[in-house]
């Protein structure tokens, strides 16, 4: 599970980075300690894009910075297929929108090729033609026949076929959650072969059992769901001499040499398993790799890799090739990691009903990490918080780990734009609790989140998984769940007894004001007007919020003012609220845990998904004052081996891009492993 970072406020998202312009002569611009690091890339369309830092580098040994660059190395080897699983077109359509880029000699002064710039960057951005969050197919600020001349210009090849999807409206839609158009057939996402029903894979699955049924394997999440020649269905598995079996190799390349320079024997055989696991595409491997991920939680570097979240499948089944290296901050993670020994206490005095909490928390970790370079699924857009793995009955018997990426967060909170806070929130003491606790704030929600909130709660004997039982609602609800965990306990002395906070109300008000803020309003600045909410985190920031709102109005908890023809929302009661988020934790709570279908559908439709259209024209036309991008991403550090004259690496430099493009391209020509069609 990931948590994502909008505009000041959490919320599941992407986060990336672009360059527009031409490619310069120097392609990586080396950072002194002496001058002022810049955070800020380029912006573009609704994008900015960002550098982060890796404090600290130099203090590690060169063994452990081998261990990091062979991992980035790794995690990068697999971005094709992110690329891929977007949309079965989107390698076709980047190599020729790159070709053009690359050898256009003509006019670059023109409106047109300004606007194929942004286009190609947007795209980057995305990995693929739909947008990295609202997963709308992005839409070219120039005409098929400027594109037509630029081909012809550069000698471009690209069916007309595929040239005329990036103008027309076919596949439309990454990721289709509407139900009235058909989840599969809505969706534009490469999982699964055009024509198969959702009742097909709804069979095919409900086939499948596992040896173990407490111990369930995540059927589908490391394959694509094809027809064969006898028109049966079959999975096409991602794997060493299988799909994406080229990338992988790449991979498991990079995987062995870290293997090699692990920093402990536990370490060393989770990684182990990685490569087993890319090798055979086994999901009992799968599973026991994760569990000795999970135990190995010592050293100071680690990972994230592999078909992780399944965001992007409407089913729920299939993970996304995602990548994070991360170094530990030992002070960060020292003074959080009282949330993680606390866990049972949390669940303990939770307001779930008592067959629904844990008796035994395991294995709960926390830390903040330093990223020290992404890719896939979390890169150039990448979360702020993870909490791995995702299989319920490993976190039940073994727990999770929790990371929180502090320097992304840092380099987030050096490059946030100013004037937002004051335009909505509702008054000067609003304003004044929000610059003194909105950053601590933040951080105590993402723990809590991440920690207790995806570590709380179990599934009743003989309900199946989420994704069984509540479908396409399933990721929105797990969420929720999660969000309404850290607010239930943002607003409680125990986070001061604990001495993470001085003032526990005031940090509790605080989150509550930013929470409902976005929830009911400011996120709407990311939908196109007229739009529904189908991003699955965007709707549980709203179902989550909507709720509260409806069931506190008798009591007033949360009045809707308009003052100068303007909207705000008032919390009158942060007591009667903090009760409401416990009252609807242990009702999504009840819904996972007896796999209650119909309920979660009810309350993701009835509040998360409709838009008070309305309010949505106020909120864009307030937003028109500010420059600051919707979404922000960003470019990874570079990191460079210096070798002897036998090849041995000797030291390895951090460097920094100095545009999008040039790194873009540098991954396209060096990671770019993977044929057009796969």
């Amino acid at each position: 599970m990931k948590l994502l970072k909008i505009a000041g406020l959490f919320v599941t998202l992407t986060v990336s980075v672009i360059c527009n312009g031409q490619i310069a002569k120097t392609a990586e611009a080396k950072i002194t300690e002496k001058a002022p690091f810049d955070y800020v890339v380029e912006q573009f369309a609704d994008i900015k894009v960002l550098r982060y830092q890796i404090p600290g580098w130099e203090n590690l040994t060169l063994k452990e910075q081998k261990l990091v660059y062979y991992l980035t190395q790794a995690g990068t080897s697999g971005r094709d297929i992110m690329w891929d699983q977007h949309y079965k077109y989107n390698l076709k359509i980047r190599k020729a929108l790159e070709h053009i880029y690359q050898n256009y000699a003509g006019k670059k002064t023109s409106e047109d090729w300004k606007n194929f710039e942004i286009y190609l960057k947007r795209v980057w951005f995305s990995n693929g033609i739909h947008h990295h969050y609202s997963s709308e197919k992005i839409k070219p600020g120039f005409s098929a026949a400027y594109l037509s001349s630029l081909m012809k210009a550069t000698k471009t090849t690209l069916s007309p076929s595929v040239t005329a999807i990036i103008f027309n409206d076919v596949d439309t839609k990454r990721v289709n959650l509407d139900e009235s158009k058909g989840l599969l057939e809505g969706s534009a996402i490469n999982f699964y072969e055009k024509g198969i029903t959702l009742k097909e894979v709804e069979d095919f699955y409900a086939k499948k059992t596992s040896p173990d049924p407490k111990r369930p394997y995540s059927y589908g999440l490391n394959s694509k769901l094809v027809r064969n020649a006898k028109g049966q269905l079959e999975e096409k598995v991602w794997k060493s001499k299988g799909m994406y079996g080229a990338a992988i190799d790449k991979i498991i390349y990079w995987l062995e040499k870290a293997k090699g320079v692990a920093e402990n024997k536990k370490q060393g055989d989770a990684l182990g398993l990685l490569i087993n696991y890319y090798k055979t595409g086994s999901l009992k491997t799968w599973d026991d790799y994760n569990i000795a991920w999970l135990h190995a939680t010592e050293g100071n570097i680690d990972y994230i890799n592999g078909f992780i979240e399944v965001y992007n499948d409407p089913l729920g089944y299939r993970g996304s090739y995602e990548g994070i290296v991360q170094i530990k901050d030992f002070d960060m993670s020292a003074k959080m990691e009282v949330v993680s020994k606390n866990a049972q206490w949390f669940e303990d005095n939770s307001p779930l009903m008592p067959e629904h909490k844990k008796k035994n928390v395991v294995g709960v970790s926390y830390k903040t990490v330093i990223v020290a370079g992404e890719s896939g699924d979390s890169s150039p857009a990448t979360p702020i918080g993870v909490n791995l793995p995702n299989a319920d009955w490993i976190r039940a018997e073994h727990g999770s780990k929790s990371v929180s990426l502090g320097n992304i967060i840092d380099s987030y909170a050096k490059a946030a734009g100013k004037g937002k806070l004051q335009e909505f929130a509702n008054d000067e003491e609003e304003i004044a609790l929000a610059k003194k606790y909105g950053e601590i704030g933040d951080k105590m929600h993402t723990a809590l989140h991440e920690v207790v909130g995806h570590a709380s709660g179990q599934i009743n004997p003989g309900v199946g998984t989420p994704k069984e039982s509540l479908k396409s609602y399933a990721s929105t609800l797990e969420e929720g769940r999660a969000d309404l965990v850290g607010l239930y306990y943002l607003y409680n002395p125990k986070l001061q007894e604990l001495g993470l906070v001085d003032d526990w109300k005031k940090l509790g008000m605080e989150s509550y004001d930013s929470y409902i803020r976005n929830g009911l309003m400011t996120q709407l600045v990311r939908l196109e007007l007229g739009a529904n909410i189908e991003e699955a985190h965007m709707r549980n920031r709203q179902w989550v919020s909507s709720w509260v709102f409806e069931k506190g109005k008798k009591d007033n908890v949360i009045e809707k003012i308009t003052r100068n023809g303007k909207t705000y929302f008032n919390i009158t009661d942060y007591e009667k609220l903090h009760d409401l988020f416990g009252q609807l934790l242990r009702e999504v709570q009840r819904i996972k845990s007896e796999g209650d279908f119909n309920a979660g559908k009810a309350l993701v439709e009835d509040y998360g998904v409709k838009v008070d259209q309305k309010l949505h024209v106020e909120v864009l036309e307030r937003n028109k004052q500010f420059a600051s991008a919707a979404y922000s991403g960003f470019v990874n550090p570079v990191l460079v081996p210096k070798l002897d004259k036998k090849g041995n690496i000797i030291s390895i430099e951090v460097k920094q891009p100095k545009t999008f493009a040039e790194q873009m391209l540098k991954y396209s020509k060096n990671f770019g492993f993977l044929p057009s069609e796969n």
